[in-house]
């Protein structure tokens, strides 16, 4: 953007809209509020904010409190007006994007057929399994009729949002699959999304899919396959990610050090060695490193 030149009002909304898209999970009020503050045009950021909040709660599967319980806000269960459908409560909501409330509750039918019932003994497996293997996990299963044919998707959501420490993280899934006689096949898609902005700037977005098909022979015992599906191709996920991180510290420090360190793994005392080397060479304590550095080449 040329400073010294004013945008017209349609080159702000775009340019507020391409910036508002980029917000990381967790952090769309404050850019909401750092757009503000340099736009100096409020109604104008708070136009573009509600229209792209929409998406960005969407997108980030964003899970809110209403009736003591939680609900997702996906595109599954989106009904178009800014109004979502809560599966277990079987009622519809307005959500204010901007503001983050709900309102205008009200009852929004379902037939209790077996698909239905297929549902919630999915949805029961699930948030078992999430609430123990997630420290802020949440779960909606939902269900998509086209013709005869019942769809499913089991979304799940666990968060860290840290700002106070720097860094946000998001993990989300979610797992496709229709409600088919003897066997299904179930596709899943994993997004994890990191950043760190403490003296830095950095992104993290890790991705992918799996399918798999799995055997159909009544509620509790493909709702139990299903959800050992689930913890087994996310425990496969974790760990991959966990290796490929250990493996790019090890290159970054391996590779880039201006000189090779002894492979120790040990955390060295640097203000213990060089107030030594300040016996011997009187060298100023000002110079001492006031933090310990661990080795990990």
């Amino acid at each position: 953007m040329h400073m010294g030149q004013e945008l017209c009002e349609p080159e702000k909304a775009s340019l507020i809209c391409r910036l508002l898209c980029q917000s990381p999970p967790g952090e769309f009020g404050q850019v909401v509020q750092d757009l503000s503050a340099l736009v100096q045009d409020d109604k104008l950021v708070r136009q573009e904010a509600a229209r792209v909040g929409a998406c960005h709660n969407k997108n980030n599967f964003t899970p809110i409190e209403i009736n003591r319980h939680t609900v997702l806000l996906t595109h599954y269960n989106d009904l178009g007006g800014n109004r979502f459908f809560d599966p277990q409560d079987k009622l519809s909501f307005e959500f204010d994007h901007l503001c983050g409330v709900t309102s205008k509750p009200q009852l929004h039918g379902v037939m209790l057929d077996e698909a239905e019932l297929w549902r919630e003994a999915l949805h029961k497996g699930l948030k078992a399994y999430v609430s123990s293997h997630f420290p802020d996990g949440n779960c909606c299963v939902f269900k998509k009729s086209l013709g005869k044919r019942h769809m499913f998707v089991a979304c799940i959501e666990a968060h860290q949002y840290q700002p106070s420490n720097h860094w946000n993280g998001l993990w989300k899934s979610d797992w496709t699959f229709a409600l088919t006689p003897f066997t299904t096949q179930v596709t899943g898609l994993f997004l994890l999304q990191l950043h760190y902005f403490k003296d830095a700037n950095l992104h993290v977005t890790v991705s992918k899919s799996v399918t798999e098909t799995l055997n159909v022979i009544d509620q509790s015992q493909f709702a139990t396959d299903f959800v050992k599906f689930v913890k087994v191709e996310d425990t496969r996920f974790h760990i991959a990610i966990l290796e490929n991180a250990q493996a790019l510290s090890e290159d970054i420090w391996g590779k880039n050090l201006r000189r090779k360190l002894p492979v120790t793994r040990t955390f060295m005392n640097w203000n213990k060695l060089l107030k030594v080397q300040h016996l011997k060479t009187n060298v100023s304590d000002t110079e001492v490193p006031p933090c310990l550095m661990k080795h990990t080449t």
